[in-house]
């Protein structure tokens, strides 16, 4: 048995911190930069999905890479291509040099960059808990408070940021951010070992003996048997989509129309976070003793439609902030659930592939929510977008929740498979009913199979 060590734990958790924070920032930086540098929203999609299409593709890819070279070497080295691809942005423009397609190509280079580096940072989580002798359940709720935190932390300071010195200092500090977090990951880290996954790395017989496609098509045959993940994907896939049209696109114009500018987008964000964490940490008390469906789904409504409805009409900041405030508590409780549940149902030696190509599908909306709310708007304006976005939200979420592979969802936790096995159809054994929960979702985390979070 290996000696406890917290450290593998706290060094993960903390270059999350770090680097999620960095990422909220650019959330807010990057489309207000190229906003007011170009004026136009079609533009400001079309870096949103310059962004995320790389992201997407490249991390559905390398989760054999990933399982083969460890997530370790994965995530260090990917948090220093993102800080100086983000830094060149910053330097480039300083110096009036910074062409809109230069600008295109290093935002997809931060795009391909993040998509295996976090990715390296969610199965990591597991691992470093098993050496910390920590719960999984546990792990999965640091983790999401940290993500929450971030999510916090990141847009108010990047709101404050641009509002008080620009854009373009937002994108220095966003490079501080993921250069930080591949420090955290050398220093805290003792090595390879501590952080790999059974099955994994280089050494093993199983990378010896079988090909990337191979590897990669093990995670395909495992997620095309499970019905109960392929439902989370597909819908989370959609609410993903409707999530970043509303963070890249809808949002910030709805703060430049109001007036509010983007110190509002800050703020609202920050409310958001705020309720999450608190949803989370509540989430992590009691959850375990509550059924798992109807706490996700009422969580998802209220997390979805209302954000983009309280936007189309004209009210005071203090009742945008009491909604996002809502949603955030509810979006609290869906990542540890959808957490749990690719903790319990996929065996660790598959996690990276699997995690990748689920992660992956359903975040294939996300480069093209940008793209399509800006076009949108620019076709029909800001409110009919909104609204139209809010019901697409609500239907998806509350259709979906019909299905009866959601059974799955409140039975006893099946014990982890490995490749060979045959997930239970969703319908089988209904009588074997307990509770349980499970990960999930975004530009997203350990259980970020989907990004449920707004």
């Amino acid at each position: 048995m290996t000696e406890r060590s917290r450290r593998p734990l706290a060094g993960v958790l903390a270059a999350m911190a770090v680097s999620l924070t960095g990422t909220r920032i650019s959330a807010i930086a990057l489309p207000w930069f190229v906003l007011v540098t170009t004026g136009s929203t079609a533009r400001t999609g079309l870096v949103a999905l310059c962004e995320m299409a790389p992201y997407v593709l490249v991390k559905a890819f390398t989760g054999p890479l990933v399982d083969r070279i460890g997530p370790r070497t994965v995530s260090w080295i990917t948090d220093v291509v993102s800080a100086a691809a983000i830094a060149a942005v910053g330097l480039l423009h300083l110096v009036d040099v910074l062409s809109f397609w230069l600008l295109l190509l290093l935002v997809a280079v931060i795009g391909a960059a993040r998509g295996p580096g976090d990715l390296s940072k969610e199965i990591m989580v597991p691992v470093a808990a098993e050496r910390a002798r920590v719960p999984l359940e546990r792990a999965a709720g640091l983790a999401g408070v940290t993500e929450r935190l971030a999510s916090t932390v990141g847009p108010a300071a990047g709101g404050a940021v641009v509002a008080l010195l620009g854009a373009q200092t937002a994108l220095f500090a966003i490079a501080c951010c993921f250069a930080a977090g591949s420090v955290l990951i050398v220093l805290l880290l003792p090595g390879r070992r501590a952080t790999e996954p059974a099955g994994s790395g280089p050494d093993t017989d199983t990378a010896s003996e079988d090909g990337y496609w191979r590897r990669l098509g093990a995670g395909f045959r495992f997620l095309r048997r499970d019905p109960l993940l392929l439902t989370v994907i597909a819908m989370v896939g959609v609410t993903n989509l409707l999530d970043a049209a509303f963070a890249t696109l809808l949002l910030p114009v709805w703060a430049r129309e109001s007036g509010n500018g983007p110190g509002a987008i800050g703020l609202a964000n920050s409310a958001l976070g705020i309720a999450a964490v608190l949803g989370s940490l509540l989430a992590a008390t009691v959850a375990h003793r509550m059924r798992r469906r109807p706490v996700f789904f009422a969580g998802f409504l209220l997390a979805g439609a209302p954000r983009f409805l309280i936007l189309a009409v004209d009210v005071p900041l203090w009742a945008v902030l009491a909604v996002f405030a809502l949603g955030g508590f509810g979006a609290g409780f869906l990542n540890p659930i959808l957490g749990a549940l690719n903790f319990e149902r996929v065996p660790g030696e598959l996690r990276g592939r699997v995690n990748a190509l689920g992660d992956s599908l359903a975040w294939a909306g996300i480069p093209l929510g940008g793209l399509l709310a800006g076009t949108a708007v620019a076709s029909f304006g800001l409110v009919p977008v909104l609204c139209t976005g809010a019901v697409a939200y609500f239907l998806t979420t509350n259709l979906t929740g019909l299905r009866p592979e959601w059974r799955e969802m409140d039975r006893k936790p099946p014990r982890p498979r490995s490749p060979g096995d045959e997930p239970p159809d969703a319908g089988a054994g209904a009588d074997a009913a307990s509770d349980g929960r499970g990960t999930a979702a975004g530009p997203g985390t350990a259980g970020d199979l989907t990004s449920a979070r707004p």
